[in-house]
């Protein structure tokens, strides 16, 4: 079983006005929340344990979650982007390899976390889901990463970070600021050559504004 980081603390700012009074993860889409869809993802992938922080109308997330198995990294202060969310929320999750999961996106074909942890490898640092820029529903703007023969990731390239990977948190420890992104990482492992991708066999939404939602729809009735 791999631990499982969802990240639910996001201020919405680009589903507005949607999101002036529910938490962007709280949002529904075929008639189901975004971090239900997510969490459902993360229990047939057999994850545990599973943490979702929180910050943006926290108490509605809490609420939600009240009565399930899911711990709470709340951040009530400052949000701390991914890479300080996940290693604040590490005391939950353990030091080990950890899945993230981004509960703005909608997956169909094969669950991602699964495949992640069939593909993974002991000399991989970090092991991102990926999809090909010409089938990324609702994507705006130029792709993330390019791919070598090997699977190894460098910036500037065809494929979109799909929101979902396992990556090690050791080197969360060298980096000093409490607020910063998970991008920090993937740059220190690209230079180690230890960051890989794998690509989903199947088709992903970016849920990030109010006209995604129904091509969200129609790619899971489609």
């Amino acid at each position: 079983m791999r631990p499982l980081m969802i990240f639910a603390a996001g201020l919405g700012t680009r589903m507005r006005p949607l999101t002036d009074t529910c938490p962007k993860p709280l949002l529904q889409v075929g008639g189901q929340t975004l971090l239900d869809r997510a969490l459902a993802l993360g229990r047939q992938a057999g994850c545990a344990p599973v943490a979702v922080n929180s910050h943006y109308l926290g108490q509605q997330i809490a609420d939600h979650l009240a009565g399930q198995d899911v711990a709470i990294s709340d951040e009530p202060g400052t949000i701390l982007d991914t890479g300080g969310g996940l290693r604040k929320a590490l005391p939950l999750l353990g030091r080990g390899p950890v899945m993230t999961l981004n509960p703005d996106v909608v997956w169909t074909g094969p669950n991602p976390l699964a495949a992640l942890a069939d593909a993974w490898r002991d000399d991989m640092h970090a092991l991102l889901a990926l999809v090909p820029l010409e089938g990324a529903t609702a994507r705006i703007g130029t792709g993330d990463f390019a791919l070598d023969q090997d699977g190894r990731i460098s910036r500037k390239g065809d494929f979109v970070y799909a929101g979902a990977q396992i990556i090690r948190p050791d080197l969360l420890d060298d980096i000093p600021e409490k607020v910063f992104s998970l991008n920090r990482l993937w740059d220190l492992m690209i230079a180690q050559g230890s960051a890989f991708g794998m690509i989903h066999k199947g088709g992903w939404c970016d849920v990030g504004r109010p006209d995604a939602i129904p091509l969200a729809e129609t790619l899971l009735h489609g």
